[in-house]
């Protein structure tokens, strides 16, 4: 068995018990083991909340067959055909169901792959579950919705000091495995932060360990500071050093920065233009989901801020 050196791949949870989920939820997917029937499912929520973790615990509890396709990466028709056709038809080692789990499914065209995936669901519904996940549920059609059952990834408010409280502890126990030394405070900062994007947490955890310890420099990235800095060049409509900046910053998931700037937009705009922000964030912010170059509509993005609003 090869090594894993992703620590979101080696230290991905392996039952539904080790996933760190609100109760109601987490009873829900345990229910399915438990009953030895999951159904076809649709999971739907943000960014690294553990929807594929899930889906793989689930599956790997009752050690059912199954595959993985990205829909965002392997998203045309002839390419789940041959897929699924040939995986579905083939007769399980477990002798049980077997089941593709379809991630990103909402990269899918609705007008052409989307349909021919509710005609895959149904020629393999004898021996084939399908589990699908995605980001924007609203992209998936209804035909899809109706054949699986929707679980929504939300936390409850009240729920999130507890469900921090248990992703914390998990990552200390990951640094210390690891041999890496860390801030604790850094640590809660930065769960802080992402929450609850534990992918995003355990990426930048991994990245900044390289140097063994884990430290307040890990914070630097995406800082007020900073901000202002873009801010600024917002403000003086400076394109050439906006540009220069989001180059220097593109590593930096495009949501962040989106999120940041609808937090902030009252502070730094004028009252008559944050309406016209929210507008054009929701605008590329939809666009992200497609677009080949992020850079660039991160780009066009500011340019268009540049453009149409009036910054105090």
């Amino acid at each position: 068995m090869r090594e894993e050196y992703l620590w979101v791949e080696k230290y991905r949870p392996k039952t539904i018990g080790d996933c760190i989920l609100p109760s109601e939820l987490k009873q829900t997917f345990q229910t399915f083991v438990e009953q030895k029937n999951v159904p076809n499912l649709l999971l739907s929520g943000g960014p690294g909340v553990g929807k594929t973790s899930v889906a793989k615990a689930m599956l790997d509890e009752l050690d059912s067959d199954y595959i993985t396709i990205n829909g965002s990466l392997s998203g045309n028709i002839d390419t789940l055909r041959n897929d699924i056709k040939q995986f579905a038809s083939s007769v399980s080692f477990s002798g049980g169901r077997k089941y593709v789990i379809l991630d990103e499914a909402d990269y899918l065209n609705p007008q052409s792959t989307q349909p021919a995936l509710r005609n895959f669901m149904e020629e393999y519904s004898k021996n084939c579950g399908f589990i699908l996940t995605c980001n924007f549920k609203n992209r998936i059609i209804d035909p899809l919705h109706s054949r699986c059952s929707v679980v929504d990834f939300k936390i409850p408010t009240k729920s999130k000091p507890k469900i921090a409280s248990q992703f914390f502890k998990r990552t200390c126990k990951i640094l210390a495995e690891n041999n890496i030394t860390y801030d604790a405070q850094v640590v809660a900062e930065l769960i802080h932060k992402h929450f609850p994007d534990w992918r995003r947490v355990l990426n930048e955890l991994q990245r900044y360990s390289v140097s063994g310890n884990i430290d307040s420099g890990l914070l630097t990235n995406l800082t007020d500071d900073n901000f202002k800095v873009l801010i600024s060049f917002l403000k003086e409509k400076n394109f050439t050093e906006m540009r220069k900046w989001i180059g220097l910053n593109s590593d930096n998931e495009s949501t962040a920065l989106f999120r940041q700037i609808y937090d902030t937009c009252s502070t730094y705009a004028k009252p008559n233009s944050v309406p016209q922000i929210v507008l054009i964030l929701a605008e590329y912010q939809y666009k992200a989901a497609f677009v080949a170059d992020a850079e660039i509509n991160l780009v066009a993005f500011m340019t268009e801020l540049m453009a149409e609003v009036e910054w105090k």
